[in-house]
C-alpha cells in the first residue's frame, strides 16, 4: 500500500461565474492572457463575456482557436507561436476536452526548448520540463465530460505516428477553475450525452482500477450517483441549471478519481479517436457495456458494491449492467461501433495498439493485443453474450 497521491486546484462553482475571469487572472498575475478555444465556440457569447471581463479588469486578452477536436501537436505549435509572438503571461482554456487539453499543452510549452513529445508520459519525463517556462491556466469547461480542467495531462495527437499520446507535467494543472453551468446549457443533447457518459466512463474504470487510492474510490461513487441521477435531465432539458451544474461537477469528480487508473475503455478508445478520428466521450459510452463483460470476472463483486451504493435495485453485475445499457438508450448513445463509421480493417493494430496504451496497466485484467482485439470486435459487431 505504498501510493502518492494528489488533489486538484482551486474550484469556483456557480452560475454566471465566467464574470470573474478577469480578476481570476489578475490573482495569478497575468497581465496579457492568451485565450484558447476550439472553432465551434470562438464566436459564442461567453467568450465575449470572458475577453470582457479580462478588459474590464485591466488585462489584455487574445483569443487563439485553431484546435482540432483530437489536438494535434501541429496544433500546440501553432498555439505556442501565437503565445510567444503576442508576448503573452498566461493561458485562459475555454472549451471541451479538446481546447482544455490544448490550452494546457500550450500553457507547458510556451518557454521550453525541447519537442512535446519529449514530455510524453512515460517514466520521469516529465522532469525534462523547465518548470519556470509553464504559464500559469485558468480553465472554464463548456461540456461536463473530460474534466481535463482539474487534470495533470493532456492527451495530443501525433500525426506522424497515428497515435494520441499522453503528455504529463504536474505544474499543468490549472491554477483556477471556473464551473458555471451557464456557459453548458447551449450544449446539443447528443453531446451532453456523450460527455456525460465520458465522465461516466472515469468514474467506472477508477472504481474498477487495481491501484490503492481509497480516497479516489470514494469520489468516484459519488461522481457516478450524480451522472445516474443528472445526466438524463440535462440532456432532455439543456436549460436545467441543476442539472447541467452536477453534472459539471460529476465531470471534474471523475477527473480526480482518475489519478487511481483507468482502463480498457481508455486503452480502446484511444486508438480508436487516432485512427478514425470520432469522438472520444461516445466510444468511451460504446465500449462500456463490453469492456465490463470482458473484466468481469476481475471485479463483480466490486461492481455489486457500486451497484449497492448508487441504489441500484437488485444488486448485482447483471442489473448494473441492464443500467448502463439503459442508461445509454435514454441518452441516445449508438449501441455499437460500426454505427460511428468504425469497420474492422485495422483490427489488429487497434489491439496491438490498445495493449500498449497507457490506460492498459491499470485494467483489472492485463489484457494482450488478441485480447482487446476480441473486445473491440464484440463492440464493433455489438455482441454482448
Amino acid at each position: 500500500m505504498n501510493a502518492n497521491w494528489n488533489y486538484p486546484t482551486a474550484i469556483r462553482v456557480g452560475s454566471d461565474r465566467l464574470s470573474e475571469i478577469g480578476d481570476c487572472c489578475l490573482s495569478l498575475n497575468m497581465g496579457n492572457p492568451l485565450l484558447i478555444t476550439d472553432p465551434g465556440i470562438k464566436d459564442f457569447p461567453f467568450i465575449k463575456e470572458a475577453v470582457d471581463s479580462c478588459k474590464a479588469s485591466g488585462l489584455d486578452c487574445d483569443v487563439f482557436s485553431d484546435v482540432q477536436p483530437n489536438p494535434t501537436g501541429t496544433n500546440i505549435e501553432q498555439g505556442v507561436t501565437a503565445f510567444n509572438s503576442g508576448r503573452h503571461d498566461g493561458v485562459i482554456a475555454i472549451g471541451g476536452g479538446s481546447a482544455l487539453d490544448a490550452g494546457k499543452a500550450i500553457a507547458l510549452m510556451a518557454r521550453q526548448g525541447i519537442s512535446i513529445w519529449e514530455l510524453e508520459d512515460i517514466g520521469d519525463n516529465w522532469t525534462r520540463a523547465d518548470v519556470a517556462g509553464i504559464a500559469p491556466i485558468v480553465a472554464v469547461p463548456t461540456t461536463a465530460g473530460t474534466g481535463s480542467e482539474v487534470g495533470r495531462a493532456s492527451v495530443i495527437l501525433d500525426e506522424a505516428e497515428r497515435v494520441k499520446k499522453i503528455i504529463f507535467h504536474p505544474k499543468m494543472v490549472p491554477a483556477i477553475v471556473i464551473l458555471d453551468p451557464m456557459v453548458t446549457t447551449g450544449l446539443p443533447p447528443m453531446l451532453t450525452a456523450a460527455t456525460g457518459m465520458d465522465a461516466l466512463s472515469h468514474s467506472l474504470e477508477a472504481w474498477c482500477s487495481p491501484a490503492y487510492h481509497p480516497m479516489a474510490e470514494g469520489i468516484a461513487v459519488e461522481g457516478m450517483r450524480l451522472v445516474r441521477e443528472y445526466l438524463p435531465a440535462a440532456v432532455a432539458s439543456g436549460s436545467d441549471v441543476e442539472a447541467r451544474t452536477q453534472m459539471l461537477v460529476a465531470s471534474m469528480m471523475g477527473a480526480t478519481a482518475f489519478q487511481r487508473g483507468l482502463g480498457a475503455m481508455h486503452a480502446l478508445a484511444h486508438p480508436l479517436g487516432a485512427l478514425y478520428n470520432a469522438h472520444h466521450g461516445t466510444l468511451n459510452a460504446v465500449l462500456m457495456p463490453y469492456v465490463l463483460i470482458a473484466n468481469r470476472q476481475a471485479i463483480e463483486p466490486r461492481i455489486i458494491r457500486l451497484a449497492k451504493s448508487i441504489d441500484i435495485p437488485n444488486a448485482s453485475f447483471d442489473s448494473f449492467l441492464d443500467w448502463v445499457l439503459e442508461l445509454r438508450e435514454t441518452v441516445s448513445i449508438p449501441q455499437n461501433l460500426e454505427d460511428l463509421g468504425i469497420d474492422d480493417s485495422q483490427a489488429d493494430l487497434i489491439g496491438k495498439m490498445a495493449e500498449v496504451d497507457p490506460s492498459s496497466g491499470t485494467n483489472p485484467i492485463l489484457f494482450d493485443a488478441s485480447q482487446y482485439q476480441s473486445v473491440f470486435m464484440n463492440a464493433l459487431n455489438g455482441n454482448l453474450s
